[in-house]
């Protein structure tokens, strides 16, 4: 399923419903919203009933923190993940998820991108649609920043995570990981020339 489709379809799961949904392409997705509840808590009481079977959990509109994702870990076929506007910091740790292929976690409280990007490329190493749209970490137009702000900004994680195929709302081209990579490389290498001369001195 594509990842605009998807949204699509998501956004008709009422809330804790589940509900399996027939994709144009192929078998059918086994969803679970819990959005807009208020929940302080993931319920894991639920959730973990379909550790077997589900692949599409909608955790967005509440009012959850990084002290809560932890449990995931057990949900083998999960492969999108939706934390969109939720209370959610850098620091949050993430189980490890191989199956996880899509992270929203727009409108959180994330601040810190090093941080966040390092857990989300350790955690979800086949990721391949991140959306941190509207964080501080994130600049573009939805929170004031600037142009240059919001490419640097691109750059950085697409050179970070080299399995991205779309970043927000815009797919990564061959070009501009290219860029990305050339960019990144050329910093780490002055990083580490001033690192030696300050060891010299």
């Amino acid at each position: 399923m594509s990842w605009w489709l998807m949204a699509d379809r998501i956004e008709e799961c009422e809330s804790s419903d589940m509900e399996t949904m027939e994709t144009p392409a192929g078998p059918a997705v086994v969803t679970l919203s819990f959005a807009y509840q208020g929940l302080l808590e993931i319920p894991y009481d639920t959730i973990l009933q379909h550790q077997d079977t589900l692949e599409v959990l909608d955790l967005s509109y509440n009012l959850l923190d990084e002290r809560n994702p932890a449990l995931l870990g057990g949900l083998e076929k999960l492969s999108t993940l939706i934390l969109d506007c939720n209370n959610y910091s850098a620091h949050v740790k993430f189980p490890y998820m191989p199956s996880l292929t899509t992270l929203w976690i727009n409108k959180n409280k994330i601040s810190n991108l090093p941080i966040v990007v390092e857990e989300i490329s350790c955690k979800f190493p086949n990721i391949k649609i991140l959306s941190m749209m509207n964080n501080e970490a994130a600049p573009s137009y939805f929170n004031g920043g600037s142009r240059t702000q919001y490419i640097d900004y691109r750059q950085y994680v697409i050179s970070q995570i080299s399995s991205l195929e779309v970043l927000d709302d815009t797919e990564v081209q061959v070009k501009e990981r290219e860029l990305a990579r050339k960019t990144y490389r050329m910093q780490r290498i002055k990083e580490g020339r001033s690192k030696r001369k300050e060891l010299h001195r």
